[in-house]
């Protein structure tokens, strides 16, 4: 099942998603929220369909399909080849060669503020940044809640996954040394085009690809995560609770602006779109 959320003639629904019929479906009324329907179905309860005819996907216009209660968590360097483009970019704050791979995930953030929905402009910033990139990213979907969740019960604790375009401004992220000072800024966290529930997804045998205006810069299979869903899960979780609705993005691979010499940086009129197989595409302009 693919959930999204839309606006149709200034109403704001959820809904099922035909993508092979290009048509989206409202669910009972009562949903605006992604997170409720969530709360409700992860807990054995079925949607009932309201009897309403299918919107064209054309018709209507698709939101961030979900917008948590808390910020995103996010984790660095979670491909072998990333971390070394990352650690060799001079862009990592403390980087040290030969030492690209990290023991333990690396954890940040991002705020609720930063999430748009496909199609959303992202702001370059011009007045605090002059180097904004990419990071195409498969987001895990928390549907049952828990604390120190062992990795061997982690996926039970998975309702669905989406599309997440990282955006990072660079210069911020080295000169704060830190992330989410360059990771957190207003429009900064695309996410879409809906959520595919785990129902109907292989996590670990899912291809990643990003391109700009066209051109193919990242290409991946999530089987090359360094830290599997069940770890990221279980590390996030240890003393935290996890809850209904919060989002795990999982880490980007190689192929980012900074891999190049020079770094290729983002620019105004520059389009970025990211098809995870099984979920779909998430394009956006930047402006």
């Amino acid at each position: 099942m693919k959930v999204a959320r839309f606006l149709n003639d200034g109403n704001l629904s959820v809904g099922v998603v035909d993508a092979d019929a290009g048509c989206i479906h409202a669910v009972d009324p009562k949903f605006t929220n992604v997170v409720d329907l969530i709360r409700i179905t992860a807990s054995g309860v079925k949607l009932d369909s309201p009897g309403t005819a299918p919107v064209k996907l054309d018709q209507v216009r698709l939101l961030a399909p979900i917008v948590p209660d808390r910020n995103v968590f996010c984790v660095g360097k979670n491909y072998r080849d990333h971390a070394r483009e990352f650690s060799h970019s001079g862009f990592e704050a403390g980087a040290v060669r030969g030492q690209e791979i990290d023991d333990y995930p690396a954890i940040f953030t991002k705020p609720p503020s930063a999430i748009v929905g496909p199609g959303a402009t992202v702001e370059l910033h011009p007045e605090a940044t002059s180097a904004v990139d990419y990071e195409a990213e498969l987001a895990v979907v928390i549907g049952r809640s828990g604390r120190n969740i062992p990795e061997e019960d982690a996926m039970d604790h998975v309702w669905g996954y989406t599309i997440v375009n990282d955006v990072t401004a660079r210069d911020r992220q080295r000169n704060h040394k830190q992330w989410f000072a360059g990771k957190g800024l207003d429009t900064f966290c695309p996410m879409g085009p809906w959520i595919v529930t785990a129902d109907e997804i292989d996590p670990d045998n899912l291809d990643i690809e990003c391109r700009v205006n066209g051109e193919l810069r990242q290409k991946a299979n999530t089987r090359d995560l360094i830290f599997k869903i069940p770890q990221l899960i279980s590390a996030i979780s240890a003393g935290l609770t996890l809850q209904a609705g919060d989002i795990i993005a999982t880490g980007t691979p190689a192929g980012v602006g900074i891999g190049f010499d020079p770094p290729r940086f983002l620019k105004s009129g520059d389009r970025v779109e990211i098809s995870i197989s099984g979920i779909g595409t998430l394009s956006n302009p930047f402006g």
